[in-house]
Formats: C-alpha cells, sequence, structure tokens
C-alpha cells in the first residue's frame, strides 16, 4: 500500500484527532450518514475513556458530542469482547440523561440519545451487519403504533416514542463483506480495513482523506499508534488461544466422561443380568463395585 494510502483507524482517530473542533467534520459525515440527517456538532462532551495517558485503554474508546438539535450522541469503538455488552451501553445512556438535566428541572429537559457502537467482536447471532433498536409502543390488538400528545413551543404536537426515547446502533464491522456502494458501506469499509477510496464523496471521508493520513503524525506519534495497534492483536491473540484452549479441554472432559459413562452402563449391565439369575447382592458388589443400593434400584 502506498504511504499516501496508509490511513489512521477510527478509534485512534477519535481519541487524538477528532475531539478537535479543526476535525469536527469527518464525525459530522459519518453520523449524517448513519443517521440520515445532516448532523452538525456544537462541541465535545466529557467521556468515561477520555484518556490521553500512556495507559489509555485499547480496547474501548469512546466520544460524546452535543450536536445542534441539543442531542447527546455516544459514539463508542470496541476492541475486544464484553460480556454484558448491552448492559453496560444502556447503563451508558441511562448516565448520560441524567448527566445533563438538573434537579427540579422539568422532563421535557430530558434529552433525546443516540447510541452508536462500532464493534470489532461477535457479539451474537445475526446476518446483518448494521442494527438499529427504537422503542415503539404497539397495540397489543390493534397493531398500530402509539402517538404521544405533547407541547412544544407552545403547540401541542403529536410524537412517537422513539422520537424521544433514547436509539441505539450497533454496527459489526467484521460482518461486513460487500463491495461498497453506498456512502454508508463505504464508511463500513473504512472502518474495517482502513481504505478510503480516492474519489469518494462520502461525507467525512474526503476529509478524512486529507487529515487523517499515517504519515502526516510525527514520529512519536506513529510509535505510539503502532503500540497501539499491537495491544489490539496481543489481545486478540490472548483471546483468541484462550477460545482454542477452552474448546480443546472441552473435547478432552466430553471424551472422558464418555468413557466413565460407557464403562457405568457396562456394570449396570452385567449387575442386572446377575440379579435376574438369583445371584446374591454382595456378590454383585464384589463383581462390579457398584454399591447395595445401586443394584437393588435395578
Amino acid at each position: 500500500m502506498e504511504q499516501q494510502d496508509k490511513y489512521i483507524r477510527f478509534d485512534w482517530a477519535v481519541k487524538r484527532l477528532l475531539r478537535q473542533k479543526a476535525n469536527f467534520g469527518v464525525l459530522e459525515g459519518f453520523l449524517t450518514v448513519l443517521l440520515g440527517e445532516n448532523v452538525k456538532i456544537i462541541e465535545i462532551l466529557e467521556s468515561e475513556s477520555n484518556q490521553q495517558t500512556i495507559d489509555d485503554k485499547f480496547n474501548r474508546v469512546d466520544i460524546k458530542a452535543r450536536n445542534s438539535k441539543d442531542e447527546i450522541i455516544i459514539v463508542e469503538i470496541q476492541n475486544t469482547r464484553e460480556l454484558y455488552y448491552l448492559e453496560r451501553i444502556l447503563y451508558g445512556v441511562a448516565k448520560a440523561i441524567t448527566e445533563h438535566i438538573s434537579l427540579g428541572e422539568r422532563y421535557y429537559a430530558v434529552k433525546k440519545i443516540y447510541s452508536i457502537s462500532i464493534l470489532y467482536f461477535d457479539i451474537g447471532k445475526g446476518e446483518d451487519y448494521l442494527y438499529h433498536g427504537q422503542n415503539h409502543f404497539i397495540g397489543v390488538h390493534t397493531g398500530d403504533r402509539l402517538e404521544v400528545t405533547t407541547k412544544e413551543k407552545d403547540a401541542i404536537v403529536h410524537k412517537i416514542p422513539a422520537e424521544i426515547f433514547p436509539e441505539y446502533f450497533l454496527i459489526r464491522v467484521n460482518e461486513f463483506d460487500k463491495v461498497a456502494v453506498t456512502p454508508l458501506e463505504e464508511w463500513i469499509e473504512y472502518l474495517k480495513t482502513g481504505c478510503i477510496r480516492p474519489d469518494t464523496t462520502a461525507p467525512g471521508l474526503e476529509e478524512a482523506r486529507q487529515k487523517l493520513i499515517y504519515y502526516n503524525m510525527s514520529k512519536e506519534e506513529r510509535h505510539a499508534y503502532d503500540e497501539h495497534l499491537s495491544a489490539i492483536m496481543i489481545q486478540n491473540d490472548v483471546l483468541d488461544g484462550a477460545k482454542l484452549e477452552g474448546r480443546m479441554e472441552g473435547r478432552m472432559e466430553g471424551k472422558m466422561e464418555g468413557k466413565m459413562e460407557g464403562k457405568m452402563e457396562e456394570r449396570l449391565e452385567i449387575a442386572n443380568n446377575l440379579k435376574s439369575l438369583g445371584v446374591d447382592i454382595t456378590a454383585i458388589h464384589k463383581a462390579t463395585g457398584l454399591s447395595p443400593e445401586e443394584i437393588e434400584k435395578l
């Protein structure tokens, strides 16, 4: 790959570059393509893993932003498997809601939250690479969708609950195996391969081609970035090795259990035959090793 075609991974860009106002355009482009509406970021808010030290987390990176509609958008990149992942993002959304409403404020001040997860691990079964979750209230008997009446700017309006409740996006990067045609597919291709087409017109990717070039970083920054990639690779190797060992141990245990079960069945069969011939329990016990209680049950 040519030097000018080597681009920084998105998780590193989120951690080190996209928090700067001059680079908001890259993140805005990604969110615009994903959400299907023009997104303008006003500010980057403090987030849980916003660290800038040598001990930075490599397994998880997140960024929390406020857009021009005063909504909160949480973008999280998860590199390695985490149990109870959905429970954790639910907690993160709940925390964001409570952090952005003051005690005593009326409930109309509750902010809309978008939770976007870019996942590099297998979260479960599913055929798609992009999943979207939102709340709808469906009539149990009629099947219709409930619209609620609310007040907005001194006017009574109708809203569907999905406009109020948080929305979740799960991007299963490793499941993407298509030829990128749409802007969204081009973005997922970049997330998976780190490649950006020279002729791309996808929002955000044009700017990314200029600002996320590997060789634009200083020598020290490139070293830190390479260490970040090495840490991810080592962690994935450790996890893959643990999975393989677990499968091998499971097979060995299964074989041992199978042999033991086979021997037990053989002893029970012998004991049953001896018992049917009228052999006393003491003799059967000596011949098979079964307890008198086990023999009595036959």
